[in-house]
């Protein structure tokens, strides 16, 4: 074998030939030097890299061009490496003026918009400190996508060392052994397999084995059992005997699936204080100093409901929110599953409605059906608002009491004069109240619908598919056994979908011998035939790779085959194993957590309004109390009360508490469902989606439900109480 050019070599060799060039021609020549890219990869890179990523490019870009802003030099090497491995096509110069250029546009446009609407120097101040505070989380944006990149790859670890090991086992050559992973794993880790046999054809580096040790340097900070595997499969190309090349292999998933538990279980042991203290500073604390906030507003004349707004439903969710990514940037990487529609394009339709009239079938998208049913609930919500706009008068229910401005106990809207100024302020009545729960609802149910009809089909496929992979494990022996006793793969396929009749194993293998018998297929065919093969019903990867095994395998004689299904088998047994372990190390974690996203959250939340509608209630009666007797006592005997009076102040109607606190509840079972969803499963999209569905429905109807039943309970109770109060 001739020895390698030295890369320095190479390039004095190239400066030399330049020179002679030039001396040759009388002109300046310039030698590009090659780019590691080429036409498949960009377009591979477009389709699978996210859209906000372009946008944030084109940004960072254009802001480099406004503000040139040097970063610092320590920090130049690690933002470089974020921009590496996230594929990003930008500088660090970039993403540091965009840091600052961004905060600036913000500040500025910003301020002047609240000063403009609201004429409130908060507003002012809430968006300069707001753009002040944004500069240095903006100007790690390219690490912050660089560890969902990292965790969205982690997820896939595991199944990549799986496919390289088990393509390994039967032909040892390792080029082919990644191309097959990339061929079987979704983005980004496929992304990376592909880029790293992009870099070796485009003669970035020489050597398959080369680019592959370049690119486990990126994870030595994040997963060194996935490079010590690597590593381990490496060795077995120098391995001469079999036997020692087939350990190396075994030995190369074994690291991983161990390193991977050992992590997790350490993660698990600390999770408990970061779990808690996000508990106490997201919910229970702002929940429950909600109580005392109405009669703080009550005597604070100057504090209005849009400034509880921004407390709450921005500043604490992203505070919330911040301490969640957190507690999923420790997360180990290793295991998790994927979105199967991402990586089967024809799956993608399930993302729908589907309706079948007569033979043809209609799709719609869920985007519609969430909009129109949240535009629905959330005019039901605005309609106190509607009705005041157009002058409806007032109307209630209950006994007549001729100091509401319905005549009635109980009033739908209830606008009083206020008690600083001749505005009319509102809405204050319990009806209004009552209404204003449709606009939390408008929000929880719309996105809920959304999330749930795009994953629900799509999940159920999955699930099919994951049910056959717990079972595959088995079938794979009985087929591998089958193969040793020397009986053609086309009959030995019909033999275990006898032997498994019943189950979804015995359904994939029945119609992969259907395919065979009626159909006249090849065992190939009968298993990847775009229309009929078995894989259309049954989308796995683990399963298609398991099978491309099998018909490669078959090639070199049914004892072959028998013996890779054997270890193929194995080897599923022990990811699920392992797989099985890491939930049981999460289940009370993540049970406290699913406990607080589905009853506590809202069911506290719920009381805590019901409460807080009280107090303004009581408020308000002896505010308007208090005014009647102010207008009916004159002279100086009118002094006292007009100074009680004005302690109270106008307040804040439980109608904007409520849509305040329930937007809240909200925001926080979508990060609470997020987050629950990253410790238990990694970046697993599809699942957080599905979760998110069923948690935003059910918790939004639940607090609903409570807030409307102790509001109704607890205004009674205020009214009987104040009644009998007054007529003493």
């Amino acid at each position: 074998m001739p020895k390698e050019i030295d890369k320095q070599k190479l390039l004095d060799l190239m400066e030399i030939y330049k020179k002679h060039l030039e001396k040759e021609l009388g002109a300046k020549v310039e030698i590009q030097p090659s780019k590691p890219t080429t036409k498949e990869y960009k377009e591979f890179k477009a389709e699978f890299l996210p859209r906000q990523l372009t946008i944030y490019e084109k940004l960072c870009n254009f802001s480099e061009k406004i503000l040139k802003i040097k970063p610092d030099p320590k920090k130049i090497q690690e933002i470089q490496e974020a921009i590496n491995i996230t594929h990003l096509e930008i500088t660090p110069a970039g993403s540091i003026s965009f840091s600052f250029f961004i905060p600036i546009i913000g500040a500025l446009f910003g301020s002047l918009l609240a000063f403009l609407i609201f004429n409130s120097m908060f507003f002012v101040l809430l968006f300069v400190i707001g753009a002040i505070v944004a500069i240095k989380p903006l100007g790690k944006v390219p690490e912050f996508i660089a560890n969902n990149w990292r965790l969205k790859a982690s997820n896939q670890m595991v199944l990549c060392i799986f496919y390289v090991v088990t393509y390994m086992r039967h032909t040892s050559n390792l080029e082919k052994a990644i191309e097959f992973g990339s061929q079987h794993l979704a983005p980004p880790l496929s992304l990376d397999l592909k880029k790293i046999l992009w870099d070796v054809e485009t003669e970035k580096y020489s050597s398959v084995k080369e680019s592959l040790d370049i690119y486990l340097g990126t994870w030595k900070k994040w997963n060194l059992e996935f490079i010590e595997a690597f590593h381990l499969i490496e060795s077995s190309l120098y391995e001469g005997d079999e036997a020692r090349r087939l350990n190396a292999l075994d030995k190369a998933l074994d690291v991983i699936l161990d390193e991977t538990y050992e992590k997790m279980l350490h993660y698990a042991h600390n999770l408990q204080n970061p779990i808690t203290m996000l508990h106490m500073l997201g919910i229970i604390l702002p929940i429950l100093g909600l109580v005392i906030l109405p009669l703080v507003v009550s005597f604070m004349e100057n504090v209005k409901w849009y400034h509880l707004a921004v407390i709450y439903d921005v500043i604490l969710t992203v505070v919330v929110y911040y301490l969640g990514k957190n507690i999923l940037s420790r997360r180990p990487t290793g295991y998790g599953d994927t979105d199967i529609a991402e990586e089967n394009p024809e799956l993608k339709k399930y993302r729908n409605i589907l309706l079948k009239i007569g033979n043809q079938e209609f799709q719609i998208t869920p985007l519609i059906v969430s909009v129109f049913v949240g535009v629905v609930l959330f005019l039901i919500g605005l309609s106190p608002l509607i009705f005041h706009a157009i002058g409806v008068a007032d109307f209630g229910f209950g006994a007549e009491d001729l100091t509401t401005t319905c005549g009635q106990k109980y009033c739908f809207l209830e606008y009083r004069t206020s008690v600083t100024t001749t505005q009319e302020v509102g809405p204050y009545g319990l009806g209004a109240a009552i209404a204003s729960l449709f606009i939390p609802l408008s929000f929880g149910v719309a996105i809920g619908l959304y999330y749930r009809l795009k994953s629900k089909n799509v999940i159920k496929i999955r699930e099919k598919a994951k049910q056959l992979e717990l079972e595959f494990a088995n079938a794979l022996f009985q087929l591998g056994n089958r193969l040793g006793d020397n009986l053609p793969v086309e009959i030995a396929v019909g033999k275990v979908a006898d032997v498994m009749e019943g189950t979804v194993s015995g359904s994939f293998f029945q119609l992969v011998s259907l395919n065979i018998r009626r159909l006249g297929m090849s065992i190939e065919r009968a298993i990847f035939d775009p229309l009929h093969g078995a894989l259309v019903s049954f989308p796995s990867n683990l399963i298609e790779s398991s099978m491309k095994v099998l018909t490669q395998a078959i090639k070199k004689g049914p004892l072959i085959a028998a013996q890779a299904l054997t270890n193929v088998a194995r080897y599923i047994k022990e990811i699920h194993k392992v797989n099985e372990r890491l939930k049981d190390l999460m289940a009370d974690i993540i049970s406290s957590m699913k406990s607080q996203i589905k009853f506590l959250t809202p069911a506290i939340a719920g009381v805590v309004i019901g409460i807080t509608s009280m107090i303004t209630a009581i408020l308000g009666k002896l505010s308007v109390q208090l005014q009647q007797v102010t207008s009916s006592v004159g002279g100086t005997d009118a002094a006292a009360p007009v100074g009680i009076l004005g302690l109270f102040g106008d307040g804040i109607p439980t109608y904007y508490f409520q849509i305040i606190v329930g937007i809240y509840v909200v925001q926080i079972t979508f990060i609470l469902t997020v987050i629950a969803n990253g410790v238990e499963n990694g970046s697993d999209k599809l699942n957080e989606r599905y979760q998110l569905g069923n948690n935003l429905i059910r918790s939004t109807i639940l607090y609903v439900f409570i807030s409307g039943a102790v509001m109704l309970l607890f205004n009674i109770i205020a009214g009987r109480i104040l009644t009998a109060t007054l007529a003493a």
